[in-house]
């Protein structure tokens, strides 16, 4: 069969959608284990995810979180590399958000200080993905191991720096002492408030509309410009690339760069947006969990942004569902879990099955014609 009679929507567009459906079939099966019903365990989810507004906006804020992990990982694997250092780049990253909301956040507004906190996280979480990135282009080190061994250094760097530099003498807590309130970036409620919208509070917060503004960049830088084009040359051949004048080290460094700076990015959300003050292990898990974003979103920006909702309505749904229920929260690891299996490791699993229902219906209706 002929990969090129298929068309973009029938891979891009409905395999995910298959493979998502039956994942959710699949948890099914482990909702009537646990003795719910998977139909009102559903309606408890979506309700509590995007039923009411408070619910919504905590949907939107995590999904905030999970579209600059998931950009991340997209825009390395455009060049062929699989970046699973986003964890602590995104910790670093927050760490460069943090120190400016600590500095500036007692002399300047939050929109001051927004502009140079975007800075910072940006470069804090591109300067930890430089050296891996290095070691791959030049020394021929592995990003995956490299990346991930860097996570493990951030988060021992992050500990030290809360434990014995960060944390004021009066608390035990391992954080810092809370950003001056002026730096806190607004709410999008109290901003719909000013409209004369009353909205209930959410976590969710002006982060939200740039993490929309990256997803555009990406799509423009990727897709529209000549280093896109380099880094999607370097990720379909290297060797071709090469070949054709591509510097694969510029080009590597580049992409990590941009892949760490994206990662960077989600301190703005967290920690500038919510927690107000820099915290251990506030990253919890999003990097990782933005590997299977990218995946699931094709490594587009629009397949990340709807992954990300995915995502995100998993995390307050399941969170509403734990509540309704009592269950385990971790049930909605399971789910995470199984998305990932059927997006990821089973992703061709119907993929043959599809086109030769597409080749067929396709067949059926040109002879009609």
């Amino acid at each position: 069969m002929s990969q090129t009679r298929i068309p973009a929507w029938v891979t891009i567009g409905l395999l995910p959608a298959v493979n998502v459906m039956v994942a959710f079939l699949v948890s099914a099966l482990l909702f009537i284990y646990i003795d719910i019903n998977p139909l009102d365990a559903v309606k408890v989810m979506w309700a509590g995810a995007f039923g009411y507004a408070e619910g919504l906006g905590y949907t939107l804020y995590y999904t905030t979180g999970f579209i600059f992990t998931g950009l991340a990982v997209a825009v390395a694997y455009h060049a062929g590399l699989f970046n699973i250092g986003v964890e602590g780049q995104a910790y670093i990253g927050g760490l460069g958000v943090g120190l400016v909301c600590l500095t500036l956040g007692d002399v300047a507004p939050w929109y001051i200080v927004f502009p140079v906190a975007i800075l910072a996280g940006g470069l804090f979480g591109a300067a930890w993905a430089f050296l891996p990135a290095y070691l791959q282009a030049k020394r021929g080190s592995h990003i995956v191991i490299t990346t991930i061994m860097f996570n493990f250094i951030a988060s021992s760097l992050m500990a030290y720096l809360l434990v014995d530099i960060l944390k004021p003498e009066t608390t035990m807590a391992v954080e810092s002492r809370v950003f001056a309130q002026s730096s806190w970036l607004p709410k999008m409620h109290d901003i719909f408030s000013a409209f004369g919208i009353e909205v209930a509070s959410s976590p969710l917060n002006i982060s939200f509309l740039f993490a929309l503004l990256c997803c555009v960049f990406v799509w423009l830088f990727i897709w529209h410009s000549r280093w896109g084009y380099e880094i999607r040359s370097i990720g379909a051949n290297a060797s071709a690339a090469d070949y054709a004048g591509i510097n694969y080290l510029k080009i590597v460094v580049i992409t990590m760069l941009i892949s760490g700076m994206l990662a960077g990015f989600f301190g703005l959300n967290v920690l500038q947006g919510e927690l107000h003050q820099i915290k251990l292990n506030f990253v919890e898990g999003f990097g990782f969990t933005g590997i299977a974003v990218a995946l699931m979103g094709r490594n587009h920006p629009a397949g990340v942004f709807l992954a990300s909702l995915l995502f995100g309505f998993l995390y307050q749904g399941g969170a509403e569902l734990s509540f309704e229920y009592g269950v385990d929260r971790n049930i909605v690891v399971v789910l995470q879990g199984l998305v990932i299996l059927f997006s990821g490791a089973l992703e061709h699993m119907f993929r043959p099955t599809l086109e030769r229902l597409y080749l067929k219906f396709f067949s059926s209706e040109q002879g009609a014609a």
